[in-house]
């Protein structure tokens, strides 16, 4: 089947011959899974990107299931050894309205015998299960729905319900004008459209927009062909003439579409189509027309009313009236409440003898599920890495939606303040689990239970665990936790049952946590041979907590540190003590010449300041 070419090309509408506004082709990504290098197929050149670093899974190589199949030769399947949820996780996606469409594979032979039956969730809301024997339908090897993408991250994951491995073909996300198939008041950014149903009628071939030379902006929408609602009840009409109308914001239906119908008959003027649909569930059903028969040339000589199941939903539908003129294109569209499994679309001629439609499409109208607080899935991923988890746990996507796929071993809450879910309870006991409990737990502060027990897990317990307010059972026996046990945990006053046996904690049992055994909490603290301090335990005495080590050695290693600084400090000093002696012993003659010369100097000073006085004594000498 030939396929969507994107074209870095501008749409140009121009709204007088003086003025146009150019317009931005839509942003597309198209995903080749399990190909390592991107593909451009033929004969439209279209670009698929290579599968690198969005999932996990096994990349492999397929045949394509049917023609309308992309033109792909690998694919991605998700074994059980991989988990049961996994997800692609496409980011920089701009914030807008997208059409994604995800092509089913099958891994090894091409039979019904090996189809793997999985369910597809986007963006955290689970939007179609495969059923049985959809490897014979064009219609059911994809499945596609239009979503708001809002944080710039596309989510598309893939549920294992134990009937073979996911396995997929391709992933695409095509954007849309933001108003695309707005039914009413009930359409906003939280709705999903799931489509159930698009008929092409009177066409004999299946297509895509492309195949139409439809507008980029439409999302390239699949059209199954039906020739008849039933053999005899019906003909085919075609025209080449130009329709009106047609390609028109924000749907952008191609021209074509309108160029064929199915017009009833004498033998059954009444038109009926009936599908199978989900029950309770609501739908939005969009009916195309184009008054394209050459018997009709006025208003008035076409009249019927529409049914669905029965229920009159459009009276007196003239299409030249409503539309304005012959080949012009005229959308009706309407939402329903379905209780059963069936659909029936039925049109009732009024006025002259038959009824016509040329495409119809149904659109199942799914609530978008409400996400778990960002904050406490970080915590949980930090957990993930922290514990080393195996893949089977198969955490990947949102850890509580969808409902019918939640992370295995986390408890989920709904907070209808918030309208977000949030983790209350961790149940990983006797997982095998290795690694260590990370400071981040306390993320997840709307825990009640953890239980962590029978694992390996190592280090310390952090400190931050005792910032959990509402934490009612903590149970980290029988692991390999060392260090002391943080005080932060006499904080918990909800604590009513704490049991830290069988791991290697020693020091001293904080006393708050000895003061809550007063009150009918359950603790347990055996099997730990450094601990002290409770009864049940042995007595502290002089036994040091594990803190007190670290403080006494601390202060030791300080005093020793200055023990040596002051030992260098008089060593180097007595060093140049010594060098002076030595410089003095080296040049003793010298210097005992120069003291004898100084002391006779001052001797002679004294002798003759003796006689200075002797003479002023006598009197006053005569010179000659």
């Amino acid at each position: 089947m030939q396929r969507f070419p994107f074209l870095l090309w501008t749409l140009l509408f121009c709204l007088d011959f003086s003025t146009c506004i150019a317009r931005q082709a839509p942003w597309v990504m198209r995903i080749s899974c399990g190909a390592r290098v991107n593909i451009h197929t033929a004969p439209t050149n279209t670009l698929w990107y290579k599968d690198f670093a969005y999932t996990g899974g096994i990349p492999a190589n397929t045949t394509r299931p049917r023609d309308i199949s992309p033109p792909l030769k690998t694919l991605r399947y998700f074994p059980l050894s991989s988990g049961p949820n996994n997800c692609y996780n496409i980011n920089r996606v701009p914030k807008g309205h997208y059409a994604v469409r995800v092509f089913f594979g099958v891994e090894g032979h091409l039979n019904s015998d090996n189809e793997p039956l999985f369910d597809i969730s986007i963006e955290g809301t689970q939007i179609y299960s495969l059923k049985s024997g959809w490897i014979n339908h064009d219609d059911q090897v994809f499945t596609e729905a239009q979503v708001f993408v809002t944080d710039g991250t596309a989510s598309i994951c893939f549920h294992s319900t134990g009937h073979g491995d996911p396995a997929i073909l391709s992933i695409e996300i095509l954007q849309m004008d933001d108003r695309a198939y707005y039914f009413g008041p009930a359409w906003a950014q939280g709705i999903i459209l799931r489509t159930a149903a698009r008929l092409s009628c009177g066409n004999g071939k299946p297509k895509f927009d492309v195949d139409y030379s439809g507008d980029h902006w439409g999302g390239d929408r699949f059209w199954s062909p039906i020739q008849t609602f039933g053999q005899g009840f019906d003909v085919a009409r075609s025209t080449k003439s130009g329709i009106k109308k047609a390609s028109n914001a924000p749907n952008f239906y191609p021209e074509a579409l309108y160029q064929t119908a199915l017009v009833s008959t004498d033998t059954k003027q009444d038109l009926a189509y009936t599908m199978d649909v989900e029950p309770n569930r609501n739908y939005s059903i969009w009916l195309h027309f184009a008054e394209i028969d050459s018997s009709v040339t006025a208003a008035g000589q076409r009249v019927f009313d529409i049914l669905i199941n029965g229920v009159v939903v459009f009276e007196e539908v003239d299409i030249v009236k409503m539309s304005g003129d012959r080949y012009a294109a005229l959308v009706l569209n309407t939402t329903v409440a379905v209780n059963g499994r069936t659909l029936t679309i039925g049109f009732h001629p009024k006025e002259g003898s038959h009824a016509i439609i040329n495409a119809i499409e149904v659109f199942e109208i799914l609530i978008s599920e409400s996400k778990t607080l960002l904050e406490e899935v970080r915590g949980l991923q930090s957990l993930k890495s922290a514990l080393n988890l195996p893949l089977r746990f198969g955490w990947n996507g949102d850890p509580c939606v969808p409902q019918e796929h939640p992370w295995n071993g986390a408890d989920c809450q709904f907070d209808k303040t918030s309208s977000r879910w949030f983790i209350d309870g961790l149940s990983l006991n006797n997982q095998g689990l290795r690694g260590f409990l990370p400071y981040d737990i306390s993320k997840l502060h709307h825990l009640q239970n953890i239980n962590l027990s029978d694992n390996s897990i190592q280090g310390a317990l952090p400190p931050s665990i005792g910032t959990i307010p509402g934490l009612i059972a903590l149970d980290l026996s029988y692991n390999s936790f060392n260090g002391s046990i943080p005080e932060s945990l006499g904080q918990l006053t909800s604590l009513r049952r704490l049991n830290l046996n069988g791991n290697s904690l020693s020091g001293r049992v904080p006393a708050a946590l000895g003061g809550r055994l007063l009150h009918g909490a359950s603790f347990n603290f055996t099997d730990n041979a450094g601990l002290c301090g409770i009864p049940g335990l042995r007595t502290c005495g002089p036994h040091l907590s594990a803190g007190e080590k670290i403080g006494i050695a601390f202060g030791a290693s300080v005093g020793f540190l200055l023990m040596v600084i002051c030992s260098m400090c008089w060593w180097k000093r007595r060093q140049n003590i010594l060098r002076v002696q030595q410089i003095a012993e080296r040049g003793a003659p010298y210097a005992k010449a120069r003291t004898q010369l100084s002391h006779d100097i001052q001797m002679t000073r004294h002798y003759n300041h003796g006689n200075a006085r002797t003479a002023a004594e006598n009197g006053p000498s005569l010179l000659s």
